[in-house]
């Protein structure tokens, strides 16, 4: 039976091959397409007229500027310091970098709500930090400043961890090569250390954006969520399906589910581009 069993194996390899990519199609299916299609597809049924006035309200307009705005600047502040940080945990050995280093990944597994609590209780004009700058007149809790801390929050690990294998494979002979050749450490930095490092800063970015995009649990509790002001997209769809605004909600979603799209073809882009760049 064993020797059977081998000779109808190596008769149809593909059998023993092809099971982990039907098992993979049929898992993203699931878990993907279908929420997906469910989603355009209710999109698809409403009025186009009523869809196109929901998706461009005012107050749409408004929470998407305060969306994507806000989460353009966090990535690209998330951009300069988690490099900075990244560099700093590869390059340096200092007491409590373990700590540090795990201290990273804490926004992953905080819960959202957690965060918000957390930074509402910080920030806000009695806590710790908003205590300190509401003499100043600064305020940051319930304020769109609220809005980008809690974003930098969520954000961070996404840089940090992209960056770091990067940084861990990078030779200093390569540095040092060029400070011989009399190369000034600004030049060295430009010239010979950026560039390698451009394909994952700007994968990072991109996914510390997405990320931010779709935050809801700690924006909620450290914004006022008020129109106009410092509401963000995916708390206007919570509030219309409080409502019983299916067709607002859907309307609002299906936009952040198409910008989101292009954000995943642009990272796909930039990790083809990081492949390429580094064969050469």
């Amino acid at each position: 039976m064993t020797q059977l069993a081998v000779v109808n194996r190596k008769k149809s390899p593909s059998l023993y091959k092809s099971w982990p990519w039907r098992i993979t199609i049929g898992y993203l299916i699931v878990m993907l397409l279908l929420p997906i299609t469910a989603l355009l597809v209710n999109a698809a049924t409403i009025n186009p007229q009523a869809f196109w006035a929901k998706a461009t309200s005012p107050i749409a307009l408004a929470a998407y500027e305060v969306t994507f705005v806000t989460a353009l600047g966090t990535a690209l502040v998330n951009g300069v310091f988690g490099t900075l940080i990244a560099w700093v945990l590869v390059r340096y050995d200092f007491p409590g970098k373990k700590i540090i280093n795990g201290v990273i990944d804490l926004p992953f597994a905080l819960p959202t709500s957690v965060a918000g609590l957390t930074l509402a209780t910080i920030y806000s004009p009695k806590g710790l930090i908003g205590g300190m700058l509401a003499p100043l007149g600064i305020k940051i809790a319930f304020t769109r400043l609220g809005v980008v801390i809690a974003m930098l929050f969520v954000s961070l690990p996404f840089v940090v961890r992209t960056l770091q294998p990067v940084l861990e494979e990078m030779e200093k002979e390569t540095e040092e090569a060029a400070w011989s050749l009399g190369a000034t450490p600004s030049q060295t930095f430009w010239q010979v250390i950026l560039p390698p490092l451009m394909p994952a800063i700007l994968t990072g970015v991109t996914l510390g954006f997405s990320r931010s995009v779709g935050e809801y649990g700690s924006i909620v509790m450290v914004s006022a969520n008020r129109p106009f002001q410092d509401l963000i997209a995916s708390v206007l769809i919570w509030q219309s399906l409080e409502s019983y605004d299916i067709v607002g909600a859907t309307a609002i979603g299906t936009v952040l589910l198409l910008i989101s799209l292009v954000l995943l073809s642009l990272i796909n882009w930039l990790q083809a581009w990081g492949q390429r760049y580094g064969g050469r």
